[in-house]
């Protein structure tokens, strides 16, 4: 314990960059938590629903439903029964950019998880070969036994450690996270064949139609 503290107190400088990195990994986690939960939702049970909708010709109940969902999935869903309602002729290209816009949003912030994972470790290396240059400088110049060499480097390791322990926090969050956009990736692509199965030879309900076009 004394010799993190005295680590603290003599190589603040070269640990407060790590310092920033875990402040910054930990505000983004804690963001993209909530983000990931408030968004979260019981998609099979949707798709089924909405599939229903589609079966009967009914986009009106099937906006509803989008509506009723909220969340990323439910935007989602949303704009691609416009896009569907409004029969255009290259209807793939036009859902691919909205669940695109959507991937943005779930992935906000995890670059900056992925750079710290990168850069952490190489900051604690940083920190080590400054502290150990300086141990060895003053030994040089005032003497010292082998106690005090060993103080000095073990003292100069903690930055090393610092930086690991970021590092593995920030790449094992930015994997988990990751996982996560993939399987809303995958909910889009799931959205998309549903709606490229109702999108050939369909009638739609004018008045549906009118009003998604006043809503644009």
């Amino acid at each position: 314990m004394e010799l993190l503290l005295e680590a603290i107190r003599i190589d603040w400088p070269v640990l407060l960059p790590i310092l920033i990195c875990s402040i910054a990994a930990v505000a983004v986690s804690i963001e993209r938590f909530y983000f990931y939960n408030q968004n979260k939702r019981d998609v099979v049970q949707f798709i089924h629903r909405l599939q229903r909708e589609l079966q009967r010709g009914s986009l009106e109940n099937a906006q509803l439903l989008s509506t009723q969902l909220g969340g990323i999935i439910g935007e989602v869903s949303e704009e691609g029964l416009r896009l569907l309602a409004e029969q255009k002729g290259d209807f793939s290209r036009s859902f691919d950019i909205t669940a695109s816009l959507a991937s943005r949003k779930l992935e906000k912030g995890l670059s900056i998880l992925g750079t710290i994972g990168g850069v952490a470790p190489f900051l604690g290396l940083f920190g080590t070969v400054v502290r150990i240059l300086i141990t060895f400088d003053v030994l040089a110049k005032q003497g010292g036994q082998s106690a005090e060499v060993a103080n000095g480097i073990g003292s100069a390791l903690i930055a090393t450690a610092f930086g690991l322990g970021i590092a593995i926090l920030a790449v094992v969050l930015y994997n988990y996270f990751n996982t996560i956009v993939r399987r809303y990736e995958d909910d889009f692509q799931l959205l998309k064949l549903l709606f490229l199965s109702f999108s050939d030879d369909r009638q739609v309900d004018p008045s549906y139609l009118a009003r998604v076009e006043r809503s644009v």
